[in-house]
């Protein structure tokens, strides 16, 4: 069942909304046994799928690690993590700090003045921060490249989406009155065009099926060999090359201990690997990459596509997020 499980899940990250049928070509099992599994798995909870806008098309150019160490319990602190809009992914971990999460603003001194906050919070003994300069893998980032303009009903859709990755045109089309052909339509183009990515976000934790190593590596020789085995390593959910304390930042996936200790293993023997530190994923408290688009500036579209113009070439396609 555990491999029946992770491999249902694999194919529903690469693309959440693969009818049954094809799930159950790529996972070799009948397509009764695939309809029944991934409805008890999305009934409890194991799994999510759903959709996520590219950070580019918000206008959320700077993405961030940061861990907190805090003095005392941690409950206060990650509290106030998991209400800031600005936090996508909030976990409480055990290594060298107490807390880990991702925040994501749309310029440094944004970022300068919310890390500002965080310090000042009672409770805070130390944060550290690290900027992603490339997000390597992640299902959030769908590759937006700019020229797409979405409407009122574009934005609804996300927003069903987003609750909801696998409803089915008919659905989605009663919601905004259209035909099931004018949403597809439209759901493909959102899709294509890299604002939005629909994929499945697994729960993970110590009370969960799957466990989750965060893992910081110093790199030394040549970055893109690792950065390739990176990519294509199953256990890998999450990565990112960092500017800070770490050249790459990633998380590992794994349903047993063992597995994760094999995991991490492997990315140490890759040749450029110096060093690794790693931080165990004790409870996700938060991971939540909905935004409501509904009042969204059709001109800051407009200028969130030139911001990126200029600031650096594509990324490569991505496939959950953490670190």
């Amino acid at each position: 069942m555990a491999n029946f499980d992770a491999d249902l899940i694999r194919a529903l990250q690469d693309d959440g909304r693969t009818s049954i049928h094809d799930l159950a070509a790529a996972v070799g099992q009948p397509r009764a046994a695939v309809s029944s599994r991934l409805r008890a798995m999305r009934a409890d909870g194991t799994v999510r799928v759903v959709a996520a806008v590219d950070p580019a098309f918000l206008g959320q150019h700077v993405l961030a690690h940061v861990s907190v160490r805090t003095a005392g319990t941690t409950d206060h602190v990650a509290a106030h993590l998991r209400d800031l809009d600005e936090t996508v992914f909030v976990s409480a971990i055990g290594g060298h700090d107490d807390l880990v999460t991702e925040i994501r603003v749309g310029s440094m001194p944004a970022l300068h003045g919310l890390l500002a906050d965080i310090r000042s919070l009672p409770g805070v003994d130390e944060i550290s921060t690290l900027i992603y300069s490339t997000v390597i893998k992640g299902f959030f980032v769908s590759e937006y490249r700019g020229g797409i303009r979405i409407d009122a009903t574009d934005a609804a859709l996300i927003e069903l989406l987003q609750a909801d990755g696998r409803a089915s045109f008919r659905e989605l089309g009663e919601q905004v009155r259209l035909s099931p052909s004018a949403v597809a339509t439209r759901v493909e183009r959102l899709i294509d065009g890299g604002v939005i990515k629909i994929s499945a976000v697994e729960a993970r934790g110590l009370t969960q099926r799957q466990l989750a190593l965060g893992v910081g590596l110093s790199l030394a020789g040549d970055d893109d060999a690792v950065i390739d085995a990176i990519r294509s390593s199953r256990g890998v959910d999450f990565a990112a090359r960092s500017l800070g304390r770490f050249d790459l930042i990633l998380t590992l996936v794994e349903p047993s201990a063992s597995a994760l200790y094999a995991s991490l293993e492997r990315i140490r023997a890759l040749p450029g690997v110096r060093h690794t530190e790693s931080w165990f994923h004790l409870a996700v408290l938060k991971e939540d990459y909905a935004r409501t688009l509904r009042t969204i500036d059709l001109a800051a579209q407009g200028a969130a596509d030139l911001s990126r113009s200029r600031r650096r070439p594509r990324r490569p396609r991505a496939a959950a997020s953490g670190g």
